[in-house]
């Protein structure tokens, strides 16, 4: 690291509260690595959780679709609502770009300004779009009804500088072996503080929270939904993140006192992964029978894409490719892929309705799952 390179040294204090909290979110972790579920209940609670974390960070900031409506638009179900097309969009750009962020965390890509400036393209543009430059202006965050300013970031000249000092102190907490909760708490914090975009602020800094935590170990399998938890207590995350009464970056919010925000969201992260782990209980308290070694080979897009058929005898080339945020050619390939390798068969071979099913001996396994849904919550 260069000798220049800016630094960023938030202040806070490891109080009790944060303590507990920490060792509550380990408690929970260790469960759930430990209780093992069958494939198909795994790809149903991640399914779940996963659409949850979708609708309710869009819903954060206006996005007008109901839980079922964007669950309906990820599965390929409902593409148009009426006069909501950019709702639809920002449902399914994060939901692309969500995957995408457990993909790369599964490859331990490092945290660069390179992979954030692409995280924000995908939530805001999709899949195609090239990385997103910082912005090169100045934004002021404003109460809808007052228009009274709530907070006026740094200003586009210093957001580089800012934007690298992040990324550096993240590398450096890494090494020091800092809590990964804490880093991805942190790196929210940061992010939204520093407001390097024009709009997609809050979701970029939702998914580079849960970046942090599956690239550190604390992916929970996939089961949890921190943005749901927000959501829910939307003044309480909004009010939490505002650790400095002064609005202006330069009068305060540069040095506050980081405390109570970590607080925050170490409590909800436990109380996130307690609710995670007691719905994995219930499922293994089930009697699911242990998992075969067939299913322990299958990756997570597999894994993903099984999950469908519990809803259904055969899937098609584009439902796949909408599940897992995959163009149809790529889509196409992971199916050919996943026939040779013996778990699907093309149950139509017709070029224009080509469909695949499951082959005999996976079809055994799939049935878990219809009863897990069964199950009352």
């Amino acid at each position: 690291m260069s000798e220049n390179m800016p630094l960023w040294h938030p202040r806070y204090t490891l109080t009790p509260a944060i303590a507990r909290a920490l060792m509550d979110i380990e408690a929970a972790r260790a469960v759930v690595e430990h209780t093992p579920l069958p494939p198909a209940a795994e790809a149903e609670l991640r399914r779940r959780a996963r659409i949850r974390s979708t609708h309710y960070s869009t819903r954060i900031e206006g996005n007008r679709l109901t839980l079922a409506e964007a669950e309906q638009v990820i599965e390929g179900k409902q593409a148009h609502f009426h006069g909501r097309e950019r709702d639809v969009s920002e449902v399914k750009n994060y939901w692309n770009a969500l995957l995408r962020v457990e993909e790369w965390a599964a490859k331990k890509m490092p945290l660069t300004e390179e992979l954030i400036q692409r995280l924000h393209a995908l939530i805001k543009e999709g899949a195609r779009a090239k990385p997103t430059p910082y912005r090169d202006g100045q934004n002021v965050i404003r109460d809808l009804a007052s228009g009274a300013i709530i907070y006026l970031p740094p200003e586009a000249k210093d957001v580089p500088a800012l934007m690298a000092a992040l990324v550096g102190w993240v590398h450096r907490a890494e090494k020091e072996g800092l809590p990964v909760p804490l880093i991805a708490g942190l790196v929210h914090y940061q992010f939204v503080t520093i407001h390097p975009y024009y709009d997609g602020n809050g979701r970029t800094a939702r998914l580079l929270a849960t970046f942090i935590l599956h690239r550190g170990g604390y992916g929970l399998n996939g089961f949890f939904s921190l943005e749901e938890h927000h959501a829910r207590d939307l003044e309480g995350y909004y009010r939490s993140l505002a650790v400095h009464p002064h609005h202006n970056y330069y009068e305060g919010r540069a040095e506050a006192d980081l405390t109570p925000w970590l607080e925050y969201f170490a409590r909800t992260l436990a109380r996130v992964f307690t609710a995670a782990k007691d719905e994995a209980l219930h499922y293994a308290a089930q009697c699911v029978p242990a998992e075969p070694e067939e299913l322990r080979r299958l990756d997570h897009r597999a894994r993903t894409v099984l999950a469908l058929f519990a809803r259904a005898e055969q899937v098609t080339t584009s439902q796949v490719a909408t599940t897992l945020g995959l163009s149809e050619r790529m889509a196409r390939v992971l199916l050919n892929t996943w026939v040779k390798d013996g778990w699907l068969v093309i149950a139509n071979p017709s070029n224009r309705k080509r469909a695949y099913g499951l082959s005999a001996i996976y079809r055994q396994y799939i049935d878990s799952l219809s009863a897990m849904k069964r199950i009352k919550k």
